[in-house]
């Protein structure tokens, strides 16, 4: 019994090396003449960056070396990075139906959507470094400049349409000082103090043509990197499907004109859970809301069987997202 485990032992150590021998012959024979050969089980293929893209409308030529290079780099980091390029399409499923009304009724560009994608990476209760927060990185002394309640209870720069409008608000100041919208983009960061001083001084006609802070410099092309893979993503290797996009959750405005001591007991009483209740409302920063001179809130409450997903019925807010 013994000498027939050592023959089978025999048998098994001769048939691996027979193996190894036979896949590493082919694995040489495979490889084309004059090629090297790879050691990875995958390759990375760099992306060739258009002529031109189209911005809010207009073309903008990519010719200029340092034009291509700057959106060459945005478009291959926004391919690559799998995993939160995908997760962005997921969320744009759910925050694009809300964010979009808001930018047409105010002759707002539909690209802008973009802007807030990169912002934020539509993470509702994203927060900077710099204490912006929100879908659109807004900090404070400009959010209660266009009319964000911004106190220890409540922080409209959470609040996804009011802050939205705001947002709106900010681009029609900026669009009349500038009167084209790849200026007052550039100005969402850096400042329209930075980009009118800068246009100056350089004396450009175009935030394209200016020298500025990295994040500042890359701002306009990861925008318009993002608008690209958003529109085609397949083309670049992301596949999805219905099912797996984030659905856009109904909600009914319930009116409060009355303190609430506890939102855990407001939450319960709309069959809902206080996490769940912060979720859809991330503008409500307290425990507990004490009105103010006769001030009255309208508070999002989903039902109940809204909060379960049935795939089926998602609906897909834009078609070239996913494969059927």
């Amino acid at each position: 019994m013994k000498y027939f485990n050592y023959l089978l032992l025999a048998i098994c150590l001769g048939l691996i090396v027979f193996l190894s021998l036979f896949l590493m012959s082919n694995k040489e024979t495979d490889v084309a003449p004059g090629k090297k050969q790879m050691d990875v089980s995958s390759v990375t293929v760099s992306l060739l960056a258009p002529d031109q893209v189209e911005f809010c409308e207009k073309k903008i030529k990519l010719d200029r070396y340092d034009m291509i290079e700057r959106y060459d780099r945005e478009l291959n980091i926004f391919t690559y990075h799998h995993s939160s390029t995908m997760l962005l399409i997921k969320r744009a499923n759910r925050y694009f139906p809300m964010i979009e009304p808001i930018l047409k009724k105010n002759g707002i560009p539909d690209d802008f959507k973009y802007l807030a994608t990169i912002e934020s990476n539509l993470d509702i209760r994203a927060v900077s470094p710099a204490k912006a927060v929100g879908l659109w990185q807004i900090t404070a002394d400009p959010g209660k400049k266009y009319g964000l309640e911004i106190n220890e209870q409540i922080d409209e720069r959470y609040h996804i349409e009011k802050a939205t409008q705001a947002a709106c608000d900010y681009f029609k100041e900026a669009y009349s000082r500038y009167g084209n919208w790849v200026d007052v983009a550039a100005s969402y960061n850096a400042g329209m103090g930075r980009i009118s001083n800068e246009l100056a001084n350089q004396q450009a006609n175009s935030a394209f043509d200016l020298l500025l802070v990295e994040e500042s410099a890359r701002y306009i092309f990861r925008i318009i990197a993002a608008k690209e893979v958003f529109s085609n993503p397949y083309k670049y290797g992301f596949v999805l499907k219905r099912e797996n996009l984030y659905p856009l959750i109904p909600v009914k405005q319930v009116e409060v004109n009355e303190d609430i001591p506890d939102f855990t007991v407001f939450a319960q009483k709309h069959n809902l859970t206080y996490a769940q209740l912060k979720d859809f409302n991330p503008w409500l920063r307290d425990r507990k809301l004490k009105i103010i001179s006769g001030k009255k809130y309208s508070i999002a409450i989903p039902d109940k069987e809204d909060l379960y997903y049935d795939r089926n019925k998602t609906k897909v807010h834009s078609k070239a997202w996913v494969e059927d």
